[in-house]
């Protein structure tokens, strides 16, 4: 990782906003927080801070009305500079201006468009009710002699026709419009408190009106209640407040019926007209803000958090300068001093604001400098954790590493090559902006992740290629190296024996039946042999053996530049020496057996080749075979392995623990007197200081963020010590055998892979090309498609995921434990870089 240092800023008060504007362009510090035990409320810059809140309020209220009326926001890639404090006040005077304006004009357009909407209901409920009038009145002509207008008033016993009338009572009506969900409970309630002396009357529109409360179109319902006296019109009217009913006055005679819509007719065309020219006006000063909004959003944003950093400084006695404690890298201090000047050259400060770099104990946090191609790399490992400060960063092995396993469970020429092209488009179109702004998250899962998968299709090309494999066919591009013209010629074949067995074995001992091994890759006549499952699952076994140990001993290795930097020699005596014996003694050994087997023994002395496995086990148990051996003398360099694997297991347990005891209580006043010499040795105390400055920076102890320097006396924990060492003992003696055997994924996933890809062939698109009727061709299309669909959907996307699953593990797990901590924390740069996003992230 880059190379920290912990700095100071000195701003002065009038220079120290333009100051920070600046170093939020260049995004290259991280600012502490000095003032940690002071509340949000009690800080100098809280009125700015809810200043810039009230416009965030603002520019959302905009933009969800912008949104509401679906006007398209300018795609603007300007990014405006943090507003000058002057400005600040034009700028909430116009954004004020704005929202005072557009929530008049919208509430206005509201309720007209209310207003609209009561009348359009009356009119129509006026229509549907005049033609509950014209059918009561054909009833009583056509059947008055039968019907009556109240048949219920003359059946109650207590209170008849008659009786209302003597008392005065009145018919009345009350017309509306109900909700339909709404009209069963209605009409129920009407006949059980009213007891059934009302006639409710209703009909559902033809055509849908908007309901003002939700926006929505509803076939709403015209009733017309027709009741006795006074006191049930009171409940019938408390009734129709309950269901939310939309009540409006009823005419007594047809013609103030004619009066009544003649003059609700013009009422709603004048409504109409005023509602389309507030729309109008509406959407002009929606427009007028759609193109400033971008840039008014970012403003707000770059101020807020200006002064967000500034609420993050001290003042000193005078207050009149600010200081600031930065993270910064040390390659960019020079820049961070350009900035400074930048800023108190644009606030005409009479006094420059500068940076002055502070010895520190605390870790620095962890700074990786990614691009486009390196980033989706770099996650893979943060994922797992980030890395402490000057660790050494697995990501740039792990570009060549993780496709490279993903591509041996992958290996499939033809699956590579889809791959590859899906990808390749991507990355041609990277800028494309509908590419890169969609809202699809699995869709931006895989364009984030486009370089990953460019390189797992390339590798996928390699090892199919070398598997000889292409949606389970091998390729027959330099000929195949085996003969079956040579066993007739050598008459070991006849006729007969061909016609009478159905397989045959090709005898590479006989002359001219193996010419020699296939230029790349497999050769294409194992795809025709029937043992080809067998001598496949053999390669492969053994080849993710070789692949596995490689990679975890390489990852050994690099804990040795860890050791190096950090300046801790003696782990790699007691450490790296002990755990690279065992490995190496041990499974180091079983790479040698496999590769010696494959160049000492050919066919024609296959048949006394020894099982590596055999072998391999009696080394174990000490136990001298009977077999045949690999070389002269294996007995005895098998058992001194062993011994020295053992052996390595108590050095690596005790090694540590005992040198540091040792270090702390016997070798404390060497190393006392050997570093005072060092630095008497420097000169001045400023030379002094700046020595231990620097060597604290480099990282002495770098184990946790409250590290103490090298020199600085500190008492260990021998019992923790002892324990920790224990547990990473365990942790690797029993890994080296387990993750072993986890490499074994590459060859079990490898096989799977293939045996999928032909069941697939076999199954789908080979049964359409034996059709040899006229309808083959006709059904060779449907297969094709299908064939097609099924390769993309199983063997690409879900067996790819699963073998991009394996390879992030075998990395995480098998390969960085053992060199990677991962303890440390991200650099995390003050950076207006995130705020010149499109507007619609700031909904």
């Amino acid at each position: 990782s880059e190379e920290m240092c912990l700095a100071q800023l000195f701003l002065q008060a009038a220079s120290a906003y333009d100051c920070v504007s600046e170093l939020g362009e260049a995004g290259l510090v991280e600012f502490r927080d000095l003032n940690p035990n002071v509340t949000t409320f009690q800080r100098k810059f809280v009125s700015e801070m809810r200043r810039c809140e009230e416009m965030e309020k603002t520019l959302g209220y905009l933009l969800q009305e912008i949104k509401k009326a679906d006007i398209s926001l300018m795609d603007c890639d300007v990014n405006p500079v943090a507003p000058l404090p002057k400005h600040v006040l034009k700028i909430q005077e116009q954004l004020q201006q704005l929202e005072a304006e557009l929530r008049e004009v919208t509430k206005n357009k509201e309720t007209l468009k209310r207003n609209f909407l009561e009348l359009t209901e009356y009119n129509y409920m006026l229509r549907v009710t005049q033609n509950f009038v014209r059918r009561s009145s054909e009833l009583d002509l056509s059947h008055q002699a039968q019907f009556e207008e109240f048949p219920s008033l003359d059946k109650e016993p207590l209170m008849d026709y008659t009786n209302m009338q003597r008392l005065g009572a009145k018919l009345g009506f009350i017309a509306g419009i109900i909700h339909p969900w709404k009209v069963g409970p209605f009409e129920r309630m009407l006949w059980r408190v009213c007891k059934g002396y009302t006639i409710l009357t209703y009909e559902e529109l033809d055509v849908p009106l908007e309901d003002p409360e939700s926006g929505e179109d509803v076939k709403w319902v015209v009733f017309l209640v027709s009741y006795w006296g006074e006191q049930i019109g009171q409940k019938v009217k408390k009734i129709c407040d309950c269901y939310h009913c939309h009540v409006y006055p009823y005419p007594n005679t047809n013609q103030e019926r004619k009066d009544i819509v003649a003059g609700l007719n013009t009422r709603i065309q004048d409504l109409n007209t005023v509602l389309h020219r507030t729309e109008e006006y509406l959407q002009q000063v929606l427009s007028k803000a759609s193109e400033s909004i971008h840039t008014w959003l970012i403003q707000v944003r770059k101020m807020k958090a200006i002064y967000h950093i500034l609420n993050l400084c001290s003042f000193d006695v005078t207050n009149k300068c600010l200081i600031a404690e930065v993270w910064c890298p040390v390659a960019d201090l020079s820049k961070v001093r350009q900035a400074l000047e930048e800023g108190s050259r644009k606030s005409s400060a009479t006094v420059p604001s500068f940076v002055n770099r502070i010895p520190t104990t605390d870790t620095p946090p962890t700074l990786l400098r990614t691009n486009k191609f390196t980033s989706g790399f770099q996650n893979i490992v943060d994922a797992y954790g980030v890395g402490n400060y000057r660790e050494v960063n697995p990501g740039p092995y792990t570009i060549v590493t993780f496709p490279f396993l993903f591509a041996v469970m992958f290996g499939d020429f033809g699956h590579g090559l889809i791959m590859s092209l899906f990808a390749l488009w991507m990355v041609l179109y990277e800028n494309n902006p509908k590419l890169k702004r969609t809202r699809n998250e699995i869709w931006n899962t895989f364009f984030d992740g486009r370089y990953i998968i460019l390189m797992m299709g390339l590798f996928s090309l390699y090892t199919g290629l070398i598997y000889n494999d292409c949606f389970s066919k091998s390729l027959n591009i330099f000929g195949s190296g085996w003969s079956v013209k040579s066993m007739y010629n050598s008459n070991v074949w006849k006729n007969a024996d061909v016609r009478h067995n159905q397989y045959l074995t090709l005898d590479p001992n006989v002359t001219g039946v193996f010419r020699g091994p296939y230029p790349f890759g497999i050769d294409p006549i194992w795809n025709l042999a029937t043992n080809r499952l067998s001598f496949l699952n053999s390669f492969k076994m053994k080849m993710s053996v070789i692949l596995g140990i490689t990679h975890m001993t390489f990852g050994v290795i690099l804990g040795v530049f860890n050791h190096l930097h950090f300046k801790k020699q003696f782990n790699i005596y007691l450490v790296f020496i002990p755990e690279m014996l065992f490995m190496m003694c041990l499974f180091g050994y079983l790479v040698f057996m496999i590769i010696y087997k494959w160049l000492a023994y050919s066919a024609a002395n296959s048949e006394l080749a020894p099982s590596i496995l055999i072998h391999f086990i009696n080394m174990f148990v000490m136990q001298r075979s009977e077999d045949a051996k690999l070389y002269p003398g294996q007995n005895g360099v098998q058992i001194f392995l062993v011994v020295i694997s053992i052996l390595s297991v108590p050095v690596l347990l005790f090694g540590k623990p005992g040198y540091l005891y040792w270090r702390q209580h016997g070798g404390r006043n060497f190393g006392t007197y050997r570093k005072g010499y060092t630095l008497v040795r420097r000169g001045s105390e400023e030379e002094v200081s700046l020595l231990r400055a620097h060597e604290m920076e480099q990282g002495d102890i770098h184990s946790n963020h409250t590290s103490q320097a090298d020199g600085a006396e500190q008492e260990l924990d021998f019992g923790d010590i002892f324990m920790h060492q224990a547990i990473h003992t365990i942790e690797y003696c029993l890994g080296c055998v387990s993750n072993t055997a986890s490499y074994l994924r590459l060859w079990a996933l490898s096989l799977a892979h293939a045996q999928l890809s032909e069941v697939l062939w076999g199954m789908v698109l080979h049964m359409g090309l034996r059709m040899d009727n006229d309808y083959g061709s006709l059904l060779l299309f449907p297969a094709f498609g299908f064939f097609a669909v099924l390769t993309v959907t199983i063997l690409l996307v879900m067996e790819g995921l699963s073998a991009f699953l394996h390879a992030l593990r075998l990395h995480w797990v098998e390969f960085q434990n053992k060199f990677y901590t991962g303890t440390g924390y991200k650099f995390s740069p003050f950076s207006f870089e995130l705020l010149t996003r499109h507007s619609d992230d700031f909904a």
